[in-house]
């Protein structure tokens, strides 16, 4: 019996992940990550760095990747809940510009394997939120790149309340638009 459901999405390569719970009245256990059984499901990957955040309610990071090092990412919730995204930012892909999202929280413990190639971000639905997230390669400064998180030709469907102040960091206010980063690609 597999410890995870591998679910495709319509972006090939992108899973959202629910792994089994084993659960009684002292508490849970589950394994988050096992190679060969992500291998297995044609996440055959090796994961070099771990980060982990926490944000308040509204605060949205991203749409983040690199530009020469690309970082295929596996994400989840520890505490509270996101609206998580991938956007598929790889040229040649009959994809290109399409986003999946997926809400992740520590209830559902839902995980969502971003591969290389992608701009990633996510919103913090509840009052505050613990993110952690494996990587393919580590962070370089000097090799980020983004794209403004509501960019109307992608359009993402961000869960943005009424009652929600979105809260972005002054480098994520000014991303480019998908136009802008289409142009510089094709240069």
């Amino acid at each position: 019996m597999s410890k995870f459901n591998f679910i495709k999405t319509k972006i090939d390569g992108m899973y959202i992940i629910e792994p089994t719970v084993f659960g009684d009245n002292r508490g849970y256990f589950l394994e988050t990550y096992h190679h060969d059984e992500f291998k297995s499901a044609g996440i055959d990957v090796t994961f070099v760095q771990d980060n982990q955040s926490k944000s308040k309610r509204g605060v949205l990071r991203g749409l983040h990747f690199q530009t020469k090092k690309p970082q295929g990412k596996l994400v989840r919730v520890i505490k509270g809940e996101v609206f998580d995204v991938g956007v598929d930012i790889r040229p040649n892909s009959k994809t290109y510009g399409q986003w999946v999202g997926a809400i992740l929280s520590d209830k559902n413990k839902r995980q969502l394997y971003i591969p290389e190639g992608f701009a990633h971000g996510f919103l913090v639905i509840s009052e505050e939120a613990e993110f952690v997230y494996k990587c393919t390669d580590f962070y370089d400064p000097g090799n980020e790149g983004g794209i403004i998180y509501n960019d109307s030709s992608i359009n993402i469907n961000w869960p943005i309340s009424n009652d929600m102040n979105v809260i972005l960091s002054d480098k994520d206010k000014i991303l480019p638009s998908f136009e802008h980063y289409k142009h510089m690609e094709m240069n």
